[in-house]
């Protein structure tokens, strides 16, 4: 369990992503028994029982990677909330004031956490009496027509054998970046992005607040397995859909064991509040799609309450894995022969002599080699394809989990090459190059201006006008706005024929 104070009143481990991913992410082999056509699921959003119904709890990636820009710094990037809906006002989305918020470092391979990131939030209303996040154009953090804001704080939490050994607070009151409501309501989003990267002692640098969802893949597998149709692959269910990010940068000294021991192993938790003032673990994440598909709907809960070092517990689900045999049934792909002993070497113990650190306990982390190198053209298939930099070797942005994760799952590493992928290879918006490297979310309204307004002009005089859309005269049923961020992804473009194709691929690195 994650280390927890009062207040003021295995198991899944990456080889279990694998499996996952490949039903997450819209494989073409992936039709799992337990979970309930239409359900909408990615990584791990939504990924339980309890947590679906907290949102604000409920942790749906963890990337961490050597700073492309800083190559002598870690960054490490978690978030939470899945499917926001850019127009879901008027309360926007907010981290909760009653959850701690953890970002756990393993430096030694034991299965137990050495240092702790916990970032704790407050939220604040300056006027009470009105129902608007925004009273007007906001220009920056500190805006008066900012009603609704938040702040946080982040304690580097220093343990040894599940004990805190010290607690130093690093951050104090630093401002979120809102919830991007719209051009009228934030003209200039990107400046108050800017805004809320705040720069840290000894280099490190962090940020709280909305942004893209970076996870790209295929969601339709889950009706009914495209419905029989795999021509119906390759469109990005989460475009134009937001989460809440935690970004921080760190020198990498400060989390890595030494230079002779450069691998970490990271994951994230949320606690939250109860009644009494205690806080109890109610999601878990390292590895992507760990909890999401593997895990029977009886484990998933239990998952998310637990530690890596309890993760024996559930090692059957990495070495009997499920999601083969319901391949082979469907697909007539053979399942490789079990126990899946490759899945339980690379992904619970990390890639030995990539990222699998001496006297390894398995576990589920997302396991770091900080000492390798980003490059400048990075490979989507990361080690898959050559590329140490990448996945399994930790998870950039662009890193395509679930291709990857499906080959292996398929028996790529132990004689059954192959190239299966869900047709969706990289996200709907591009990366920055500097930290948090995060896409800016997708604003809340994205309809055409009001009839006399100009995209140049301020907003806020020019409202008084019909609300029409520009160039239609008289009255008109034609939204102002754009309906969801759903409807928004309903536009996207197929991007091709079958689920499953194969390329033959040179230069693997297993």
């Amino acid at each position: 369990m994650t280390p927890t104070f009062l207040s003021g009143a295995g198991r899944r481990s990456f080889a279990t992503l694998v499996c996952g991913a490949l039903a997450a992410g819209g494989l073409a082999a992936a039709g799992v028994a337990t979970l309930e056509p239409g359900a909408a699921s990615a990584s791990s959003h939504r990924e339980a029982p309890l947590i679906s119904g907290q949102p604000q709890y409920d942790n749906t990636d963890v990337y961490a990677f050597v700073s492309p820009d800083h190559p002598d710094s870690t960054t490490i990037i978690a978030n939470w909330i899945p499917f926001e809906d850019p127009a879901g006002g008027p309360n926007f989305f907010t981290f909760a004031d009653d959850a701690q918020y953890d970002l756990h470092i393993d430096n030694n391979g034991d299965a137990q956490g050495d240092l702790l990131f916990r970032y704790t939030f407050k939220t604040h209303t300056k006027n009470k009496k009105t129902f608007l996040y925004n009273t007007g154009a906001v220009t920056s953090l500190d805006d008066p027509d900012l009603n609704v804001t938040q702040t946080y704080d982040v304690d580097l939490i220093k343990l040894h054998n599940q004990k805190v050994m010290s607690q130093t607070k690093i951050a104090d009151d630093v401002p979120v970046a809102p919830s991007n409501v719209g051009k009228a309501s934030m003209p200039d989003y990107s400046k108050l992005r800017k805004q809320a990267v705040h720069k840290l002692t000894s280099g490190a640098q962090t940020f709280a607040g909305q942004a893209d969802d970076p996870f790209f893949l295929d969601l339709r597998v889950f009706d009914l397995l495209y419905g029989g149709n795999l021509t119906e692959v390759g469109r990005d269910t989460l475009k134009g859909y937001n989460v809440n990010s935690i970004a921080l940068q760190v020198p990498t000294d400060m989390i890595a064991e030494s230079s002779h021991q450069p691998v970490v192993g990271i994951w994230s938790t949320t606690q939250r509040r109860n009644a009494q003032g205690y806080y109890s673990q109610v999601s878990r994440l390292g590895n992507p799609l760990v909890n999401e598909v593997v895990n029977p709907i009886g484990d998933k809960d239990k998952f998310n309450a637990s530690a890596p070092w309890d993760d024996a517990q559930f090692l059957k689900n990495v070495t009997n894995p499920e999601l083969p045999k319901l391949i082979e049934g469907i697909y007539k792909i053979k399942a490789p022969a079990e126990p899946r002993n490759d899945l339980v070497d690379v992904f619970l113990k990390g890639v030995k002599g990539l990222n699998q650190p001496p006297e390894v306990r398995p576990s589920e982390e997302l396991r770091l080699n900080t000492s390798i190198e980003p490059t400048a053209k990075p490979k989507r298939l990361g080690v898959l394809d050559g590329d140490n930099a990448g996945f399994p070797n930790g998870r950039r942005l662009t890193d395509d989990v679930i291709d990857a994760s499906l080959q292996v799952v398929e028996g790529e590493l132990v004689g059954s090459k192959n190239d299966l992928g869900d047709a969706v290879d990289k996200n709907d918006k591009k990366f920055g190059h500097s930290f948090p490297y995060l896409a800016n979310p997708t604003a809340g309204s994205r309809g055409k201006l009001a009839k006399g307004t100009s995209g140049g002009n301020d907003v806020r005089n020019q409202l008084g006008d019909a609300l029409q859309p520009a160039g239609v005269s008289g009255s008109s049923d034609t939204p102002l706005i754009a309906a969801s961020a759903g409807a928004g992804a309903v536009g996207i473009l197929l991007i091709g024929g079958g689920l499953m194709w194969w390329r033959r691929m040179r230069g693997r690195a297993y």
